[in-house]
């Protein structure tokens, strides 16, 4: 994985080969939280992207004391590795370690394949859940030139900021609103933000979920003029697929200035007084 900028991945079997190390928490996060249960990881921590990421009242993130109170709580303290995956080709797992990130936590990789990559190879599993003891997690403050907000969205349009649209297709030429089968937190207009190039995040991954070589994820973002230069500000509907689509851009390509969006569609869709595009 050399050819990527940054030592952020790490394949199946380095996790299987780290499965006893306890400066390691592996730590799963899907878009169908009830997958923990039936079979994870040995040894993984679950979280539940909706029910303990999120604030429960208002649509944002935990605030840093909460967000380092769970992951303490848990047994993840500041000095442990974190290794991140989850099932939708890590959607959830991309969005923790950018979320992870965002609050200062570095040392973060992903697993390069999803839960179903680990699962089809025939690695253990267990439906155990680990006991581990509480640990002190401090969370710094949020990281603003990761994290987009709409202000800056819509102050970026007719300037050199380039915006990518990670959704299908059609969401993006708002023939449909919602995808069915995803999560939905829906939104009054379909269409994209203008300007945006449409670069679906699943183009960045093969088959199995692995992600392209550097090589080729450079030709898929160039030939949309996506890093032509920065900055670079990437969404989609609740910012879970732009999160993978900021892995890609500013850890695996090493684009210096690209944020995630995570209003993203769900926000832009239901603002009064601001643009929208169905054009492709």
């Amino acid at each position: 994985m050399a050819d990527y900028a940054k030592d952020v991945l790490v394949d199946t079997q380095w996790v299987e080969n780290h499965l006893g190390d306890d400066s390691i928490r592996i730590v799963e996060v899907d878009e169908n939280p009830a997958l923990y249960a039936e079979a994870h990881i040995p040894g993984a921590i679950g979280f539940d992207w909706k029910r303990d990421l999120q604030d429960r009242v208002k649509r944002d993130f935990l605030g840093p004391d909460e967000f380092g109170d769970l992951f303490g709580s848990r047994g993840i303290s500041k000095d442990h590795t974190i290794v991140l995956y989850g099932d939708r080709n890590n959607w959830f797992a991309a969005y923790t370690y950018w979320y992870l990130r965002y609050y200062g936590h570095d040392k973060v990789k992903l697993m390069n394949g999803p839960r179903e990559k680990w699962i089809s190879e025939g690695r253990p599993t267990t439906s155990e859940v680990p006991s581990y003891e509480a640990q002190e997690f401090v969370a710094r403050e949020g990281d603003p030139a990761i994290r987009a907000r709409r202000d800056e969205v819509l102050a970026a349009l007719d300037t050199s900021t380039r915006l990518v649209d990670v959704r299908s297709p059609q969401e993006y030429s708002g023939e449909l609103i919602a995808m069915a089968g995803y999560e939905q937190e829906g939104a009054q207009r379909g269409g994209h933000i203008p300007g945006a190039a449409s670069v679906p995040w699943a183009q960045a991954v093969r088959e199995d979920g692995t992600f392209k070589s550097a090589d080729e994820l450079r030709e898929l973002y160039g030939s949309k003029g996506v890093i032509d230069g920065d900055p670079i500000i990437a969404y989609c509907r609740i910012g879970e697929r732009s999160a993978h689509t900021w892995f890609v851009l500013h850890e695996l390509l090493g684009h210096g200035d690209v944020k995630n969006y995570d209003g993203s569609w769900t926000e832009w869709g239901n603002m009064v007084d601001v643009p929208i595009e169905k054009d492709v």
